[in-house]
């Protein structure tokens, strides 16, 4: 079976499921879970789900990338298995597509373990992670996925994710503290549906 088709399919069973839940999660939000589910890169994820809701034509995800350096706490140094010394790189974005930011999120990674072509990405332009790294065929370790906020996400967060992205290797290149918007999740407007 395509892969479109086992996602499609997922996406309808997980509308169905969101309307017994209505009053208590956005009715859309299971949806968007098992899209984020089923691929390794949240970028990737989100361009589909914005395809599908019909947020944007055409359905592109934009960063709008925070460079300001923040320094990693302990947590985040073992999760990526470096040490206090080794030099690791820090984004904040805001994942757009149109005028509906659908995440925030945070990022800090490995620069060592990437290629200098994608540091050199990261470090200029406003290109999602995900899509930067994609090269790399990474695959995604949750280690957290919770509804509504965690302690790192801003208000109005209906759904949190942290987690480690690896390259085939083993080695982790990043870990990424993601926050999804009650506006992900919020019907389009008739203009765009």
């Amino acid at each position: 079976m395509h892969r479109a088709v086992i996602i499609g399919r997922t996406l309808a069973v997980a509308a169905l499921l969101g309307t017994t839940l209505a009053g208590c999660v956005p009715a859309r939000l299971p949806a968007l879970e098992a899209t984020l589910a089923a691929q390794p890169s949240a970028t990737a994820a989100l361009a589909q789900w914005c395809a599908v809701q019909h947020l944007a034509d055409p359905a592109t995800i934009h960063a709008a990338a925070d460079r300001t350096p923040r320094a990693a706490p302990a947590a985040v140094r073992a999760a990526l298995g470096v040490g206090a010394d080794a030099p690791l790189g820090y984004r904040h974005v805001r994942l757009s597509c149109g005028n509906v930011v659908l995440s925030d999120a945070q990022n800090w990674f490995v620069p060592a373990r990437l290629t200098p072509a994608m540091n050199q990405t990261l470090a200029s332009s406003d290109t999602p992670f995900g899509t930067v790294v994609a090269p790399l065929h990474f695959t995604r370790q949750r280690l957290t996925a919770q509804r509504g906020r965690m302690a790192e996400c801003p208000a109005g967060t209906v759904l949190s994710h942290r987690a480690v992205l690896h390259r085939p290797d083993g080695a982790a290149i990043s870990l990424v503290v993601e926050c999804y918007t009650r506006a992900s999740v919020q019907t389009p407007p008739a203009s765009l549906r």
